[in-house]
């Protein structure tokens, strides 16, 4: 089902805001549940693990409508978009940490976080309609 590019991009911005509140979300009850040694980068870590595998389902879903042919065209696939992850996750992880660095505040450092984080939910839409969520006839083979 092919859906118009202003109802995906509604979508996506929903999606990433979702996505974004369970991040930041689990950055809080991070730092809430463990303040020692490393809490910042361990709450940045546990913000990326709990949105990572629940954006890759959503998107999949909602976004490319996109049905894998087996569980293990799956696990290739989310293994793909974890790849493709890597860059945008950097500028989201690198975003909020200069906020925190520079401001010395956890609104701050949350607000880099969110930033960083739409940076890269842009830059990672792209990727992955390029890359990741098409079929073996849209793939460029030259």
């Amino acid at each position: 089902m092919q859906k118009s590019p202003l109802t995906i991009a509604v979508v996506y911005i929903i999606l990433a805001t979702l996505s974004t509140l369970i991040n930041i979300g689990t950055q809080i009850l991070s730092i809430w549940a463990y303040k020692g040694l490393y809490s910042i980068e361990i709450s940045i870590l546990a913000g990326t693990a709990t949105g990572l595998p629940l954006r890759y389902v959503l998107e999949k879903r909602y976004i490319f409508f996109f049905k894998s042919e087996s569980l293990s065209h799956d696990g290739r696939l989310f293994a793909l978009y974890s790849f493709m992850s890597i860059f945008t996750t950097a500028i989201f992880w690198f975003t909020e940490y200069a906020f925190h660095l520079i401001f010395a505040a956890e609104s701050m450092r949350y607000l880099g976080g969110v930033i960083g984080l739409g940076i890269g939910f842009y830059i990672k839409y792209r990727l992955d309609k390029k890359f990741v969520f098409v079929t073996d006839n849209q793939r460029d083979v030259s």
